[in-house]
C-alpha cells in the first residue's frame, strides 16, 4: 500500500477515533454556505469535505495535531510544551498555524471561513472546545474548523465557475 493511502486512512480513522464525523465538518460547511447557495444540499457538503480530505497536506496537518493532542493527553510532552497545549493557552497560536496550512488550500476565502466558524465554534467545534472531557483537542478543534473552511471555499469556487 502506497504511503498516500496509507496517510489517508490514517487521518481518517483517527478522527473517527477522536469523536469526528465527515457529517460533523459537512454540517459546519453547510452553516458556512447555506445563505450564499440557495439550493445547498447536504451531499454537495459532504463530497467537499471528502475531497479537501483527500489532499496530502490536509491528512500531514490531521495526523501531525492528533499526535500532538494524544500526547498531552497522556502528558508526553516537555515542559513547557505540555502545559501550554494541555492547557490550549490563548497566546500559543500553533494549532491555528496547523490550521493555516488547511486553510490555505483553496484560497483566502477560508481565512475568513475559519476566522467565522472559530470565533462561534458551532456544532462539532463546541463539543471539541469542552474541557470537562478529558480529552486534549488543542488542534484537533483548529483542524476541523480549518477542514470545514477549506472545503466551504472549495465549494465556494465551484459554484462560482459553474455561474
Amino acid at each position: 500500500m502506497s504511503l498516500m493511502k496509507t496517510t489517508e486512512q490514517t487521518a481518517r480513522k483517527w478522527l473517527h477515533e477522536r469523536g469526528v464525523q465527515i457529517q460533523d465538518i459537512a454540517d459546519l460547511v453547510f452553516l458556512l454556505q447555506e445563505k450564499y447557495h440557495t439550493d445547498l444540499k447536504m451531499s454537495d457538503c459532504i463530497h467537499n469535505v471528502e475531497r479537501v480530505l483527500s489532499k496530502r497536506e490536509v491528512q500531514n496537518a490531521i495526523i501531525t495535531g492528533i499526535q500532538l493532542d494524544i500526547l498531552a493527553e497522556k502528558k508526553q510532552l516537555a515542559s513547557p510544551l505540555q502545559e501550554i497545549v494541555e492547557k490550549d493557552e490563548g497566546l500559543y497560536g500553533v494549532d491555528e498555524v496547523l490550521a493555516f496550512s488547511i486553510v490555505n488550500v483553496y484560497g483566502s476565502i477560508g481565512f475568513t471561513n475559519y476566522g467565522y466558524v472559530d470565533k462561534l465554534k458551532p456544532g462539532i467545534l463546541q463539543k471539541l472546545n469542552d474541557k470537562n472531557s478529558g480529552e486534549c483537542h488543542t488542534f484537533l478543534d483548529d483542524i476541523v474548523g480549518a477542514i470545514a473552511a477549506a472545503a466551504s471555499s472549495r465549494l465556494a469556487h465551484r459554484a462560482k465557475g459553474e455561474e
